[in-house]
């Protein structure tokens, strides 16, 4: 069947949303052998980043809620990947050994990502059309 322009091309919102679901879909077949999504990536490499990390502050950096970041950390937690220390009223959240030593899986994995996306848009076009997207998400987040 041939794919035909949709009649909301022009709008920004079903634009961003169509790609956003594209995205999601090749980001989770390049994750899909290491058995975590994206975003769970991005969590570990946050943590590992910024060891004994609180969970307000990956809400910050990750742009989520702190109940889904908490949602997230749990289910890290079960896989072995993260843990959550307590220290006086704070919760700080450190890679585990298993979490650190996934890393580099990750690293080829965003490089996996980045190349199949830019070989279809071309390395100019992907990071212009990345800087012009994280450019609009700013301005509208205020």
């Amino acid at each position: 069947m041939e794919k035909k322009e949709s009649q909301y091309c022009q709008c920004l919102y079903y634009s961003a949303n169509a790609l956003a679901r594209i995205m999601t879909r090749v980001a989770d077949e390049e994750f899909a052998s290491l058995g975590i999504t994206p975003s769970y990536a991005f969590l570990i490499m946050t943590v590992n980043s910024k060891p004994g990390i609180q969970p307000g502050e990956i809400s910050i950096e990750m742009q989520l809620t702190p109940s889904t970041v908490t949602r997230l950390i749990e289910k890290m937690e079960h896989k072995g990947l993260l843990e959550r220390r307590s220290n006086g009223k704070f919760t700080e959240v450190y890679t585990t050994p298993k979490g650190t030593e996934i890393i580099p899986a990750i690293k080829t994995c965003w490089m996996n990502l980045y190349k199949r996306y830019s070989g279809v848009l071309g390395e100019e076009n992907a990071g212009q059309l990345t800087s012009m997207i994280y450019d609009a998400v700013r301005k509208l987040d205020k």
